[in-house]
């Protein structure tokens, strides 16, 4: 009656019960009621309007030098991805 086929089946079932307990475990939690289901969504995390927020009064000079800091960062980073493209994707010489 305990033979190596039974003792193979008896481990196939307890791989098997961890791996159910193990999808069970790592399911959502069910809705509360409580709760809108939109808020739960991952697709509707940021589906919202954006809060309006008030642009703080900046002088002339900051709203240039801001503008041109972010142009050049901008600049930086596409040199900056360029040069990991061509390090990673183009063919040594």
């Amino acid at each position: 009656m305990w033979t190596d086929q039974f003792e193979s089946m008896l481990w196939l079932m307890v791989m098997a019960s961890l791996l159910r307990m193990s999808y069970e475990l790592s399911r959502p939690k069910p809705h509360d009621p409580g709760v809108p289901l939109a808020i739960l969504l991952a697709s509707t995390a940021g589906a919202g309007p954006a809060p309006q927020q008030k642009e703080p009064d900046l002088t002339p000079w900051q709203k240039e030098a801001s503008e041109r800091a972010v142009k050049e960062y901008a600049a930086s980073q596409g040199k900056k991805w360029r040069n990991w493209n061509e390090a990673m994707f183009q063919p040594k010489k």
